[in-house]
């Protein structure tokens, strides 16, 4: 996620994407004793990514995120922790504790969001076991609730070759080795095109990932901006259309994956995507009518300061005040 574009070539279409840039690096801490979190997942899932620079405390007060129930530290990357994630890593260690009691005590998860647009693990030639276990241990050292895997290699998952499939495949299951579910949140961040039948992927992208390892995946926040669809309700829930048809959140459920996993992602304002955004009481609305047809997955946002209470209140609709 998101802030330069960059483009996944497409007979038709291209598809779009958003990065982060990234300053701030910090090292896997070994010298903290690792805490055995106990995170059960939540349902619905409401999360909030930050990248931003907040403050020198690195998380606001718990109160100013209150109606969500995940915030997502960004990013830790191949080189090491960055931004968010690597400012709360260089925390005193009292300190990131008695942030992570204040969070604990409001209901919400502190996970790290790993990757990003600028990693690209399978087409630098990232080893996926050893990737994984140094990810999880930085969740255990910084005492975290987990993680989410914000795999953005479109290279190697548009060569179609089974490649970026098998490597997320096997880094999820290592990661799981070590963070055990039903102890520690593992989400992924897929492209909303990545979960639908398109030649351009010609290996399956993420329902081959879905088929391998969905069931140890607790949700999918999913990124349904950027790609110039999913603008209004009827994309975004019943029919994507253009470049990418089958990757609006029914189809994607009538593609195999799980609907109550379908986290919906939007972007905070229209300054953290380059397209896509829907302001958050439209969202409200569209989020009502998923509601009605069954689905009670959770919203996703990219990313605080622009996307606070205020906006996740808006974004539940009615459904879920």
């Amino acid at each position: 996620m998101f802030s330069f574009t960059r483009m996944i070539s497409s007979v038709s279409a291209a598809l779009a994407l958003a990065s982060v840039s990234s300053v701030l690096a910090a090292p896997v801490q070994t010298n903290v004793s690792p805490l055995v979190s106990r995170a059960t997942a939540p349902s619905p899932a409401f999360v909030i990514y930050t990248d931003k620079f907040v403050s020198a405390d690195v998380l606001p007060p718990a109160a100013q995120l209150a109606g969500y129930n995940v915030v997502a530290l960004s990013f830790l990357t191949l080189n090491g922790a960055l931004d968010q994630a690597g400012a709360f890593a260089a925390l005193p260690a009292d300190q990131r504790a008695a942030k992570k009691s204040e969070y604990a005590a409001a209901g919400i998860n502190i996970i790290v969001s790993a990757f990003g647009e600028t990693d690209k693990p399978t087409t630098q030639g990232a080893d996926p076991v050893a990737t994984a276990n140094t990810m999880a241990q930085f969740v255990t050292a910084n005492q975290l609730d987990g993680i989410d895997v914000d795999y953005e290699d479109l290279d190697a998952m548009n060569k179609g070759d089974g490649a970026a499939e098998a490597w997320v495949t096997t880094f999820t299951q290592t990661l799981r080795q070590t963070l055990p579910q039903g102890q520690f949140l593992l989400t992924h961040a897929p492209l909303a095109p990545w979960l639908s039948p398109n030649a351009q992927f010609a290996a399956g992208a993420y329902l081959t990932v879905n088929k391998n390892v969905g069931p140890l995946i607790d949700w999918y926040n999913i990124q349904f901006y950027n790609q110039g669809l999913y603008t209004d309700c009827e994309g975004l829930l019943n029919t994507s259309g253009g470049a990418f048809p089958g990757s609006s959140v029914f189809e994607i459920a009538a593609n195999g994956v799980e609907l109550n996993k379908l986290v919906i992602g939007k972007p905070g304002t229209a300054a953290d995507a380059t397209n896509g955004f829907i302001d958050p009481a439209t969202l409200g609305t569209c989020v009502d009518q998923a509601k009605a047809k069954g689905w009670s997955a959770g919203v996703m946002a990219f990313q605080f300061p622009d996307a606070d209470a205020a906006w996740v209140k808006a974004a539940k609709g009615t459904s879920f005040q």
